[in-house]
């Protein structure tokens, strides 16, 4: 049975209607007006980026840079975008800032209840009954790893929702990103299904019996693009991979947890990994959902150095391996501008 992904996260549904549409000339014209003046080596991966675009039916956002300083490209790096599950890093940030504070620890135990529970990799599939809990290590783990939507709700319930994971956004300097809801929210308001903690699967199936016909086709919802929650631009993502892998908005610890954990990240093989030459260390955190395909994360060059990199789509209606090939097409054009103009 094909499960559908919220960045990551499987789960049998389906949505949407129509796509939009990117025209390559307005990418081109969009990505070299982003690019810094007095770079000339961005130009020909400024081109590069608009030229892969072009490849897609959907809108494709993009930002990256090197974490020892230089210009940030981009392409669409200032239009919001849906995040699905790479909201999660921004809630995983959350989580270890109140480890760093004492306020918990990696091993506190935390229940699952059945309201938690929603279709996907991970709990909802090895531990389908009651009297489960896990420790914070192990859902942060399952969260960023398998993109488990369960676990993401036991953590965002359990540190505070919205308005704490927005606070610690805040306090860091990083706008243009909102995280409204846990993924159950996420995703009934994705497929315009009535809020409520019953059943994940019956509820869903209620609401529209051909949700798994439906999933097949990776049919976008503009109405869902458009909407402002659950959103970010590129270079807002991007700003919050900058301030993780700095060293200072989390303690020591807690980054190395991080990043440690994201580079186990089980999902997306086929988008930022895709092109890049065998073993080249990744660690990322993907999002699907809809006509979406995104991938963040941090890509290691061969002498060390590392750049992030943000890679968003939306409105895209032309299948799960066009949209990789996409991002996958992306990354490496990255990789080799940062690995030969150093």
């Amino acid at each position: 049975m094909r499960r559908w992904r919220v960045g990551g996260l499987r789960v049998a549904l389906a949505l949407g209607t129509a796509a939009l549409v990117a025209v390559p000339g307005q990418a081109e014209a969009q990505v070299q007006a982003e690019a810094q003046a007095g770079h000339p080596a961005s130009a020909p991966v400024a081109a590069a980026l608009a030229q892969i675009a072009g490849a897609s039916n959907g809108t494709v956002g993009v930002a990256m840079q090197d974490l020892d300083g230089g210009e940030v490209i981009s392409l669409h790096g200032a239009q919001s975008f849906p995040m699905a599950s790479t909201f999660k890093i921004a809630l995983a940030a959350t989580v270890l800032a109140k480890v760093d504070t004492g306020e918990w620890s990696l091993d506190r135990m935390i229940a699952v209840r059945p309201q938690d529970r929603v279709y996907s990799d991970g709990i909802f599939e090895f531990a389908p009954h009651d009297g489960v809990a896990l420790s914070v290590h192990n859902l942060l783990e399952l969260m960023l790893t398998r993109s488990d939507n369960t676990a993401t709700d036991v953590l965002y319930r359990e540190v505070g929702g919205s308005e704490a994971v927005m606070a610690w956004l805040g306090r860091h300097g990083i706008g243009d990103m909102r995280v409204d809801s846990d993924t159950r929210g996420l995703i009934f308001r994705a497929l315009k299904v009535p809020p409520g903690d019953g059943d994940f699967v019956k509820t869903v199936l209620a609401t529209d019996p051909h949700v798994l016909e439906r999933d097949l086709s990776r049919t976008p919802s503009p109405d869902f693009d458009a909407d402002p929650r659950d959103q970010a631009t590129p270079r807002a993502m991007l700003h919050l991979l900058k301030v993780l892998a700095g060293g200072t908005a989390l303690s020591p610890g807690s980054t190395g947890v991080l990043m440690t954990i994201l580079g186990r990240c089980l999902t997306g093989e086929d988008r930022l990994k895709g092109l890049l030459p065998e073993g080249a260390p990744v660690a990322h955190k993907t999002g699907s959902l809809l006509g979406i395909a995104n991938d963040v994360g941090y890509v290691t060059l061969p002498d060390g150095h590392r750049f992030a990199i943000v890679v968003f789509i939306k409105g895209d209606s032309r299948g799960a391996k066009a949209q990789d090939r996409v991002i996958a097409e992306i990354a490496r054009t990255a990789y080799d501008h940062y690995r030969l103009n150093r």
